[in-house]
């Protein structure tokens, strides 16, 4: 066997979700990193996932942590542990996001995370606090929020090291439209989130270059029929992704439901805002400087009982958005692959099922969309054991 050989994986008999439609019963081969084909016949050695849905990878803009870890904690080991944990569950590509702290403490967490994306672990890092309005805070601790002025803001965005990917600020405090022109030209992602704005100022936002809605709904005023408020000019205007939650808890589904039948699947970014409680049980667990308690897999701060981020991950997300919100296979996968990646200025090489991107591939079964295996770059990270081999074509 030669090597190109050994680094050769073929799939054949599953269904494809391909951008421009789902394909039963084909082929996808896989040599080193990349995958170098789709169609063609069965041969012996192909792994035989007859009875299994194949997507690209998930591409999750805005999570906190997993497996018990934060990436606020600014422990390398810890990053590691919440990345690796995500991946388990199919998300292929992270940006990591941090909470509000110190400047300064923020700035060496950055600093520790940019050494990851360095290495491959991550794709980058998100910035969701102290720039945040303290009305809208969330599990941010009121005491360390900041003013976003543009100083303070290019002070993280230069402790990242090239890698900052997006800064959720309030655009309505003071430098706050003048931190979003700032980041615009930096080619940084400015997200309207944790905010108070109004629909004109949040417009304002948006003509300055803001282009993405921070957890959409969450932490921001409703929509008022003479008050519209951010969500409706998020929503409207075709520069802006969104990003939701879709964990049962954050949003109720019909909610869910206008934001898809107003902005589109190629406009949502679904995301986890994971906090280190994904992938694990109930108890109690910290979120920067604040601590959470996780009752029945719902995450609220043990001071005040704000709803604190998530315990969600992306394959669950995936089987909500299908089973719960009767989206198409394509939807989905738009929204937790293509969109985000497109966002992020990855499309060339994640996001989708195309010969010559990298093969990050989930697989779930055809029946029930539960999560049964996770190629990352070509390399089975989950349950790729677990399909027979053809032994004749």
């Amino acid at each position: 066997m030669t090597t190109a050989d050994r680094d050769r994986t073929a799939l054949a008999g599953a269904r494809l979700v391909l951008p421009g439609g789902v394909v039963e019963g084909d082929r996808l081969t896989v040599e080193g990193e990349r995958i170098a084909g789709l169609g063609g016949d069965t041969e012996p050695g192909d792994l035989d996932l007859t009875g299994y849905t194949v997507v690209p990878g998930f591409v999750d803009l805005h999570v906190h942590g997993g497996g018990g870890a934060s990436y606020a904690s600014g422990i390398a080991e810890e990053a590691l542990l919440a990345a690796r944990t995500h991946l388990e569950h199919g998300t292929t590509t992270t940006v990591a996001s941090t909470v509000t702290g110190e400047i300064d403490e923020v700035a060496r967490q950055a600093h520790v995370l940019s050494e990851l994306v360095e290495d491959g672990v991550l794709a980058g890092i998100h910035f969701e606090g102290p720039f945040i309005s303290p009305g809208r805070c969330g599990a941010h601790r009121p005491d360390l929020l900041r003013e976003p002025d543009p100083a303070l803001v290019r002070k993280l965005v230069d402790a990242a090291r090239g890698h900052a990917r997006m800064v959720t600020l309030a655009p309505e405090l003071p430098g706050g439209l003048d931190s979003v022109r700032m980041l615009a030209d930096l080619g940084v992602i400015a997200a309207v989130g944790h905010t108070d704005s109004d629909y004109a100022t949040t417009l304002e936002a948006i003509e300055a270059g803001a282009t993405v809605a921070t957890h959409l709904f969450n932490a921001m005023p409703g929509i008022a029929h003479r008050a519209p408020g951010p969500i409706v000019a998020l929503l409207e205007d075709e520069r802006v992704t969104v990003e939701l939650i879709n964990d049962g808890v954050h949003l109720h589904p019909s909610v869910l439901d206008l934001a898809y039948g107003t902005a589109g699947a190629n406009r949502v970014a679904l995301i986890t805002d994971a906090m280190g409680a994904a992938g694990m049980g109930d108890g109690l667990y910290p979120l920067g400087p604040l601590q959470v308690e996780v009752r029945s897999g719902v995450a609220r701060l043990v001071e005040g009982g704000a709803i604190a981020g998530s315990t969600l991950t992306l394959d669950v997300a995936f089987k909500r958005s299908v089973t719960v919100n009767g989206l198409s296979l394509n939807q989905t996968v738009e929204s937790l692959s293509a969109t985000p990646a497109r966002l992020l200025g990855l499309s060339d090489s994640i996001g989708s099922l195309e010969t010559g991107k990298l093969a990050d591939l989930v697989v779930v079964d055809s029946d029930g969309y539960d999560l049964v295996a996770v190629m990352r770059r070509g390399r089975w990270v989950l349950g790729g054991e677990r399909f027979p081999t053809v032994k004749s074509a």
